[in-house]
């Protein structure tokens, strides 16, 4: 079988996180994808702690599956020309090199559909073309804080956080390569490519708003915005006799067989938890006797009892639990492998699935400018002009050790 996205070639000038995600999503369902890299090569090769050799960090591997790495210095005209060569036989190019550097190197979108009228070129950018703060370098944790995800940390709990997980990144990520699909399913009733634009702030600031508007939706508005289950200091995972566990009853029938589970059946006509709205309006108190209950037992005896009564809870996972849960191993999401240079690692496989078939894993994530030359082949430049881009500096192939011993 091959993925939904097999015979797609992506050239990927993106790095850290967002940009990767987008890719690394693309890949998974069986594009090929050519990560250009700089002679420093994607700082996430860096970043997330301890690694077992340079620039080959954990969260690079997990970010940077199934790629193809070369290192271009897109400074020389050269480096651009080979890279041009490149975007001739690509489908897709995803950058979030910021507007203005992309137009200095010739990789903007102006520039190349002009002269490739199929190909799809997608920018991830903090903020959208024509406001006044188009072209402001961004991070994930700017994002958050200006989109209003860390207020809303404030709303609830009185002090601005950020979500301890680049969830920007993560989410902008998702939707380029979903609009990205978009494209290619218009290319083939067009035949034409197109610019895509993704601004991290819009899409965080609309999450926000549609989440939080509320009755702030109408005008004048009929109360401050906000969704008060949501931003209730006490949303967050219950105590029992001996750890924790995560449980939502929403609906009536869901906290009706909560209250009988808990001993509390009067609380099915109490006008005050009888129905959502009325919940809804007592929140802090019924989180408050959610939290009293579950006290009595432990986390073990909550389970079987809630799911003998179908409502909704599971166990609470720290990270290092992720890698032992039961569903994650059993799905694949999560299993053990060996990696070809890197040595015994966990693996994240796919999570979603698709009837009309999956692409293979993706191979393990590259080492820095480690198929270079061969990309460079196959786009059609001949053996005495890679060793001139070498020479010279515009292609790099750095040394590798581990490889050579």
């Amino acid at each position: 079988m091959s993925g939904a996205l097999h015979g797609v070639r992506v050239l990927d000038l993106s790095s850290v996180v967002v940009g990767p995600v987008a890719t690394g999503t693309l890949a998974e369902h069986g594009a090929e994808v050519i990560k250009v890299e700089s002679p420093e090569g994607d700082l996430l090769r860096s970043l997330g702690g301890r690694a077992r050799t340079p620039k080959m960090s954990g969260k690079f591997l997990n970010f940077n599956r199934g790629k193809r790495s070369i290192c271009l210095d897109l400074k020389k005209p050269a480096a651009r020309a080979a890279l041009l060569r490149l975007a001739e036989r690509a489908d897709v190019l995803v950058t979030n090199i910021r507007p203005d550097a992309q137009a200095r190197l010739g990789v903007d979108a102006a520039a190349l559909t002009a002269a490739l009228p199929r190909l799809i070129h997608c920018s991830i950018v903090g903020f959208a073309s024509g406001g006044p703060y188009e072209g402001k370098p961004a991070y994930d944790t700017v994002i958050q804080g200006v989109s209003g995800v860390a207020g809303c940390f404030e709303a609830s709990t009185g002090e601005p956080r950020y979500v301890p997980l680049l969830i920007a990144d993560h989410v902008c990520g998702l939707i380029a390569a979903q609009v990205i699909g978009f494209a290619l399913y218009r290319r083939e009733k067009t035949g034409r490519g197109e610019a895509i634009e993704v601004p991290m702030f819009e899409n965080m600031a609309a999450f926000v708003l549609t989440e939080h508007m509320g009755p702030s939706t109408f005008r004048p508005a009929l109360a401050p915005p906000g969704d008060l289950r949501v931003l209730s200091p006490e949303a967050r995972p219950i105590a029992t006799a001996d750890g924790y566990i995560a449980l939502s009853a929403n609906t009536d029938a869901q906290a009706h067989a909560f209250f009988d589970a808990i001993g509390r059946p009067e609380l099915k006509t109490d006008p005050d938890f009888a129905t959502v709205a009325a919940r809804t309006a007592n929140t802090a108190r019924y989180f408050a006797l959610r939290a009293e209950a579950l006290k009595a037992r432990t986390s073990a005896e909550w389970l079987a009892i809630f799911d003998a009564a179908d409502v909704p809870a599971m166990p609470y996972n720290r990270i290092s639990d992720l890698l032992h849960d039961p569903q994650l191993r059993a799905s694949g999401l999560v299993s053990e492998a060996e990696n070809a240079t890197e040595g015994a690692v966990y693996r994240i496989g796919a999570a979603n699935r698709m009837s009309g078939g999956m692409a293979p894993p993706p191979g393990d994530a590259p080492r820095l400018g480690a198929d270079g030359a061969a990309l460079l082949a196959e786009a059609g430049v001949a053996p005495g002009d890679i060793d001139t881009l070498r020479a010279e500096g515009s292609l790099v192939v750095p040394h590798h050790p581990a490889e050579s011993a």
